[in-house]
């Protein structure tokens, strides 16, 4: 894995070898930018983004026939069908929903801080929460950056994994010591519309802006460094400020960085060939069929090709007394025979993906709790990793809504313990778990029931409303029997006594 300290001092025997200075972190930027765009590892993390969005392989398919000398030609007569069965943004979509698509429950001890938190990481973070995990998955790490915002509010930008190249400060590649973004903003030169490449290096005082043009850093004459948070001070100067640390958090795929289209990229290619060879043979019967001619009234097979094409018919003639002929073989299709490979190609791909089936025969009718662990056991242990590291990641964010909040509300809460629960999006039978329970003398508070209840989002809330129906309820219960013992006695003192 890439080291900070050993690459830059590699880098900077390389220029210095000969001079007498040290680069500057502008130049080596431009060394490891340049180095970064043409690197395996980008090109994987662009595959998996290209693959999410249907930009397959497949698209380059052609049809290719040997010619006369052995040269390859492409044969633009005959059917050239691209069909993308997109299995790999299918398993991307049900990991990302199945750890992040529900709300995450933050669990502390102090009220206050509860209520606190859950104004930061409201509905609007959950959706980037979401978004992150896809981005971590197609390119094996995303990145969010905490900042203050226009209105004086804790918000966060997703980075794409792709944007960002770290400069990592150890080894396990949990914190950087500077970074660059590269992303690509189309600007217009008169009325030609041009793609110009903008280069934002993170350092610990702040921001600086460039213009990445020829492997060079030009500086963005229209845009200054500017520190990462500011404020006026009563004589409304701009104070400027900086958090401890670049405020830039990476949130991995696993341990290892590897985008999840290294896993299948290969079987996902091969279901897309399937389709579309099958596709090819069925689409025209001239094509399906081989042709015997006798007393062919033609110049060469490639002419009598294009006329069976274009008009549907051949000319033939006799030759010395034999009449001309054109008698055919027909090449059958199997399509069971596709279907069969494309079956376990579509599960090889489920398997290296570690997803599942949502059409398991296993899951109809009234599908027990053990078939059901049983299908998403391998997305439920590819899971445990992804949420280990987004744990690490969301306790260094949470290091940054905590300086907010002291700056903001004057309370210290770096402190007090918080959990971050994520609701896994599994299907259950929640009967006989409860069942289960019950017959094994299990008492579940009321409060872990109503959580787990999918529309109910404010659990406290929930529970103050229980409370009030049932005073209420034993209010009525109580004036109904008073009411009760009046009628039958007419004594309201005895009744009441």
């Amino acid at each position: 894995m890439f080291n900070f300290y050993e690459e830059t001092q590699r880098i900077i025997n390389i220029i210095s070898k000969g001079a007498n200075k040290a680069p500057t972190m502008k130049r080596i930027a431009e060394i490891e930018l340049n180095k970064y765009k043409q690197s395996k590892k980008r090109k994987k993390m662009l595959t998996g983004i290209n693959y999410y969005d249907g930009k397959h392989e497949i698209l380059k398919k052609k049809r290719l026939a040997i010619e006369e000398g052995g040269q390859a030609s492409e044969q633009h007569y005959l059917p050239n069908s691209k069909i993308i069965n997109n299995q790999y943004r299918k398993a991307v979509d049900q990991k990302s929903n199945f750890l992040c698509g529900r709300p995450i429950a933050i669990d502390t001890d102090n009220d206050k801080y509860t209520d606190e938190l859950n104004k930061i990481f409201d509905e609007n973070f959950h959706a980037i929460l979401k978004q992150t995990a896809k981005n971590a998955l197609n390119c094996g790490i995303s990145w969010l950056y905490p900042y203050i915002n226009d209105r004086g509010e804790f918000s966060v930008k997703i980075f794409s994994g792709i944007e960002i190249l770290p400069f990592w400060q150890d080894e396990e590649h949990r914190y950087i010591d500077m970074a660059c973004r590269l992303y690509v903003i189309p600007t217009y030169e008169g009325e030609n519309e041009k793609d110009v490449e903008h280069v934002d290096i993170f350092l610990p005082e702040g921001i600086e802006y460039y213009i990445y043009e020829n492997g060079k850093l030009v500086i963005d004459s229209e845009r200054e460094p500017e520190p990462y948070l500011t404020y006026k001070d009563k004589d409304d100067n701009v104070i400027s400020l900086s958090w401890d640390k670049i405020p830039l958090i990476p949130f991995k795929y696993n341990y290892e960085e590897q985008p999840l289209i290294e896993r299948v990229q290969s079987i996902q290619d091969a279901i897309n060939l399937i389709m579309s060879n099958f596709e090819d043979n069925m689409l025209q019967d001239p094509y399906n069929t081989i042709y015997v001619l006798l007393n062919y009234d033609g110049a060469d097979l490639e002419e009598f090709r294009h006329n069976i094409a274009q008009y549907g018919a051949v000319k033939i003639r006799s030759v010395n007394g034999i009449d001309g002929n054109v008698s055919t073989i027909e090449v059958k299709v199997d399509s069971e025979n596709y279907k069969a490979i494309l079956d376990q190609l579509k599960k090889a791909l489920i398997e290296n993906a570690m997803s599942y089936d949502a059409k398991d025969d296993r899951l109809g009718g009234n599908a027990n709790q053990m078939n059901i662990q049983s299908i998403y056991n391998d997305i439920d242990l590819d899971a445990n990793g992804m949420e280990l590291e987004f744990q690490r990641a969301l306790k260094e964010l949470l290091w940054f809504a905590d300086m907010y909040l002291y700056n903001t509300t004057g309370q210290d809460f770096t402190n007090e313990k918080v959990k971050f629960v994520f609701n896994r999006d599994m299907m259950m039978n929640e009967s006989e778990i409860m069942t289960m329970l019950q017959n094994l003398g299990v008492q579940i508070s009321q409060k872990t029931l109503i959580s787990q209840v999918p529309w109910i989002d404010d659990v406290e809330k929930e529970l103050r409303r229980v409370e009030e129906e049932y005073n209420t309820t034993n209010n009525d219960e109580y004036n109904n029997l008073v009411n009760q013992m009046r009628g039958e006695s007419g004594d309201l003192g005895n009744a009441e006594e």
